[in-house]
């Protein structure tokens, strides 16, 4: 609040406010969409798999997101309201922790989309070998390492949020794991022809050739999306920790708000995605909804 008030004088550009209905009403849509991936895995024994289990992943992610960002706004009203200080220990402690919970949703999502991105580069190149490489015990015990280290990285740069040496090393990964996953995928669409020809004599080769394909298409569009929703807010602290004076940046840091609702936007598109793309999924909500006599 501080940097947006100053950047009110030194730039002409007015503050951008999302109202609280439409922050409040993206944030219950996406906790909701969210929930009903997780309620569909779990009641579903087929989607039982690695793949499913690293879209969960990404799916508390993004629920840890919109909780945050829900607190947020919360915390705003309250303070306004006069029911609590800004600069209490209460108010402090209780800031680090939303602090840390968007750490978490940040690199959550990075390390999930990460792991979903190898998950697709086995299945497609290693596609006879993959029940033997990519378990549903390895998955759960990656699954446990990413959240292990996100947990600890977002209590870390929670407590130490105010040291540059705590912010750069936490800005820097957000695009140095972005361009890793991105050679990943132009390493996967670049031998997927070559590919496809050696194991074009297999029995029902083609059809299991376009499905991991398939996956491999609606992976890329969950790191598009990913990216246009939180490139955005990271830029957005950059600019308050090493520009907070410049008026070009004070005149980006003015909409603010806006860079907050894509973070929730994108836990919305997600499940979009997950059940238009997948026919299993999409199987499993009609049965949840629609009942059978």
């Amino acid at each position: 609040e501080n940097i947006s008030n100053f950047s009110l004088n030194i730039t002409d550009c007015t503050q951008v406010v999302v109202p609280e209905e439409v922050f409040f009403t993206v944030a219950a849509a996406g906790i909701l969409e969210n929930l009903l991936i997780l309620i569909a895995v779990v009641r579903n024994k087929n989607l039982h798999l690695p793949m499913y289990f690293f879209i969960c992943s990404l799916a508390i992610s993004d629920m840890l997101g919109s909780l945050y960002k829900t607190l947020e706004n919360i915390f705003i009203i309250l303070c306004k309201m006069g029911y609590l200080t800004r600069h209490g220990d209460f108010e402090k402690k209780l800031d680090d922790a939303m602090d840390s919970m968007f750490i978490l949703s940040l690199l959550g999502s990075i390390f999930s989309l990460l792991a979903i991105a190898a998950d697709r580069y086995i299945t497609i190149f290693y596609a006879l070998r993959y029940h033997n490489i990519m378990t549903l015990r390895r998955a759960l015990v990656i699954l446990a390492i990413i959240w292990a280290f996100c947990a600890g990285s977002s209590i870390a740069i929670a407590l130490f949020s105010y040291e540059a040496a705590t912010v750069i090393p936490f800005t820097i990964l957000f695009p140095l794991m972005m361009f890793f996953i991105l050679c990943l995928y132009v390493h996967m669409f670049l031998l997927a022809r070559s590919h496809a020809k050696k194991i074009a004599s297999l029995p029902s080769s083609t059809v299991h050739h376009r499905t991991n394909m398939k996956g491999a298409i609606t992976l890329t569009i969950f790191l598009g999306v990913f990216l246009c929703c939180w490139a955005p807010f990271v830029l957005h602290i950059l600019l308050a920790r090493f520009c907070p004076h410049n008026p070009y940046c004070a005149c980006y840091m003015s909409i603010f708000h806006v860079n907050g609702t894509l973070i929730m936007c994108n836990a919305i598109i997600n499940p979009i995605i997950f059940a238009f793309r997948s026919p299993e999924l999409w199987s499993t909500f009609k049965k949840m909804f629609y009942c059978p006599r």
